[in-house]
């Protein structure tokens, strides 16, 4: 047993089903020949630290948790300097990025394809602002419902799903708030008020899939964007609901557009969630594709091929 790997997880995930299954999963990391070392997260940040102090004797680095446990792993690999390979065991509400990515929702099968699978080298955006710079992996979003999963309870979130998300963002429709916001990329500048934003790297957001557009890849560079409008009345509003559950982005109500860089500044601060945590409130932000900016265990069919 010569191979050696590093195993964060986020005991209370999801259902925290995790400890149910814990022996088992690490049974098949031992039967696939590698040394494990175990790292159970008390609070945040604790991923994103164990991740970029890792020795680079490790040869993967596999976690466990919800997207926001991904996101600081992703974190502290870029804090670390080096890459790792990156095995992900979705254990949280929705696993946005994990069902993207093709991942099983089992989670003795997700630990299968970690040692069975093969890399894919995936993209993940760069979040700029007042000189200070965070990653995220699969989404960067303002405006409208978005700081709904970090206020919402982890133990609701565990009872309902991402049903929470949803509940928790109806209460807030009667006081909708909008942000003037002037958006610049490649060739292109728009000035308009807006109640949401999102630029992802994902086939789903909050549980709902096809909602970022059709033909997502993982690993092309781009992210897919929409900013939708600020609704003049019910109506408008309404329809712009409708436009999202029927997954109809060509919409007057909305701009949705590719693009490998975004430069979004506000008359105000605008709150941020990064992979479903708190990104912090800022005027200015440049979003930034690494492409192909880390390699994630899959199946031996890649994602899109």
């Amino acid at each position: 047993m010569n191979k050696k790997l590093l195993f964060v997880y986020n005991p209370k995930a999801g259902k925290a089903l995790i400890k149910n299954r814990l022996a088992d999963i690490l049974d098949i990391f031992a039967r696939a020949g590698y040394e494990t070392t175990v790292v159970p997260t008390q609070k945040h940040g604790d991923a994103a630290e164990a991740v970029s102090r890792r020795s680079d004797a490790y040869e993967m680095v596999v976690c466990s948790g919800g997207d926001g446990t991904l996101d600081e792993v992703v974190t502290g690999m870029i804090r670390s300097g080096f890459n790792t390979p990156i095995g992900y065991i979705p254990a949280g509400s929705t696993n946005d990025f994990g069902g993207s990515l093709s991942l099983p929702k089992n989670m003795l099968r997700a630990a299968e394809v970690v040692v069975e699978g093969k890399n894919f080298p995936c993209d993940i955006g760069s979040f700029s602002h007042e000189e200070e710079k965070d990653v995220f992996v699969y989404i960067a979003a303002f405006g409208l419902f978005t700081d709904v999963s970090y206020e919402t309870a982890q133990d609701v979130k565990n009872v309902l799903g991402h049903m929470a998300y949803l509940l928790e963002g109806m209460k807030r429709l009667s006081s909708i708030r909008s942000y003037h916001v002037k958006a610049g990329w490649e060739d292109n500048e728009v000035e308009d008020d807006f109640i949401f934003g999102m630029i992802t790297n994902s086939t789903s957001v909050g549980g709902f899939k096809n909602i970022t557009g059709k033909n997502v890849k993982m690993d092309d560079g781009v992210f897919e964007v929409t900013l939708i409008k600020n609704p003049k009345n019910p109506v408008e509003l309404n329809n712009i609901m409708m436009s999202l559950l029927n997954r109809d982005m060509d919409t007057s109500a909305m701009y949705s557009f590719r693009t490998a860089e975004l430069t979004l500044e506000f008359e105000e601060e605008a709150a941020w969630t990064l992979d479903g945590e708190y990104g912090g409130s800022h005027t200015k932000v440049v979003i930034s594709n690494v492409c192909r900016g880390i390699d994630i265990r899959v199946k031996n069919r890649l994602p899109d091929k």
